[in-house]
C-alpha cells in the first residue's frame, strides 16, 4: 500500500489524484491520510537511522560480536528506552550480525598414572560468592613462531577471568602460574574449589602442590566429557570466536592480543549468565553490598 501511496504522490500533479486512486485501487482518504503522516514518518525514520548508528558503535565496540539481546542492553544501561525487536529488525535490515561460536578442540591429554580427583560440581556451574568455585582449561594460539598456549581460572560467581598464565609450552607450570595469579590477586577464598578435566597437567604432583599451598581443593570431570568443564569450554568458545582466527606473527603479540581481550572481557563485556553485567561489576557489587550489610 506504501508502494501505491508513493507513486500517487510521485504522478498526482500530471494524472490527478482521484484518477490515480480509482486505477490503484485505493482510497483518497486513505491517500491524504498518509500523505498528512509524512513528517511524522521522517521524524521516525531519522530516529531510526540514529538509533542505527549508535548500535552499529555498540557492535563495532564489542568486536562485532553481540547480538541483538546485549545491544539492547547495553543501548539500556545508556538510557536509552528500545525495544529489543526493534533493535533486531534495525540491525537484521543493515547486515549487522554477531558473531557464531564453533566447538573447540580440546588440548588437555589424561594421565592414566595420576589418581583423578573427585567430581566436587556435578555440573553445577553457580557459586554463591566469589572466589567459592573455579574452572579452568588450556587453549592455544596460533602464530608463525609456534603455538602460544593459555590456561585460565574463571570465577563462577563472577565469570570473571581471575587467573591467567601464557607460554610456549603447556607444561604443569602454566596451569599453577594461572592459579598463582589468582591467589595473588585476593580473589580465592580457603577451602575453594577449582574444578578442571582429566588433563595430566592438572593432576601433575606440582599442580596439586600448587592448590594445596593456596588451600584449594581439586575437582575433576570424567575423561572424555566436554559437559562436565562447560563453563571452562563456554569461555574459550567465546574467546576463540571475539578475538579472531588469525595467525600472529609473533606469540609476543598474540600475547598482548590476549591481554587485551582478557582486560574487556572483565571489565566490559556484558554476561547473560549474570543479568547482562560485566564480571567485574557483579564482583564489585558484591563486595559493596556485603560491605553494607556488615
Amino acid at each position: 500500500m506504501t508502494g501505491r501511496y508513493r507513486f500517487i504522490s510521485t504522478h498526482r500533479a500530471e494524472y490527478g489524484v482521484t484518477r490515480l486512486c480509482r486505477v490503484l485501487k485505493v482510497r483518497r482518504q486513505g491517500f491524504y491520510e498518509w500523505l498528512n503522516a509524512a513528517q511524522a514518518r521522517a521524524e521516525r525514520e531519522q530516529a531510526e537511522d540514529a538509533l542505527a548508528v549508535e548500535i552499529a558503535a555498540i557492535h563495532a565496540a564489542h568486536r562485532h560480536s553481540y547480538g541483538s539481546p546485549r545491544v539492547t542492553v547495553e543501548l539500556r544501561r545508556r538510557g536509552r528506552r528500545v525495544n529489543r525487536k526493534k533493535v533486531e529488525r534495525i540491525m537484521r535490515q543493515r547486515g549487522i550480525v554477531g558473531w557464531t561460536r564453533r566447538r573447540r578442540r580440546s588440548l588437555t591429554k589424561a594421565d592414566a598414572s595420576a589418581p583423578p580427583a573427585p567430581d566436587l560440581l556435578r555440573r553445577d556451574f553457580s557459586a554463591q560468592a566469589p572466589g567459592e568455585k573455579f574452572v579452568g582449561d588450556i587453549t592455544y594460539m596460533p602464530t608463525v613462531e609456534g603455538w602460544l598456549y593459555l590456561a585460565t581460572v574463571i570465577d563462577l560467581h563472577t565469570r570473571e577471568v581471575a587467573g591467567h598464565a601464557m607460554a610456549a609450552h603447556m607444561r604443569a607450570d602454566l596451569v599453577s602460574d594461572a592459579i598463582d595469579l589468582a591467589a595473588g590477586r585476593g580473589l580465592t577464598r580457603p577451602d575453594a574449589i577449582f574444578h578442571s578435566d582429566r588433563g595430566s597437567q592438572y593432576g601433575s604432583a606440582r599442580f596439586r602442590t600448587t592448590l594445596t599451598r593456596h588451600q584449594i581443593r581439586a575437582s575433576m570431570g570424567r575423561t572424555g566429557s566436554c559437559f562436565d568443564n562447560a563453563a571452562a569450554e563456554s569461555f574459550f568458545a567465546t574467546l576463540k570466536t571475539e578475538i579472531g582466527t588469525t595467525v600472529w606473527p609473533t606469540r609476543r603479540a598474540a600475547r598482548a592480543a590476549v591481554f587485551e581481550y582478557l582486560a574487556y572481557y572483565n571489565a566490559n563485556r556484558l554476561h547473560s549468565t549474570l543479568g547482562y553485567r560485566t564480571p567485574t561489576e557483579v564482583r564489585l557489587g558484591y563486595r559493596h553490598d556485603h560491605a553494607l550489610a556488615a
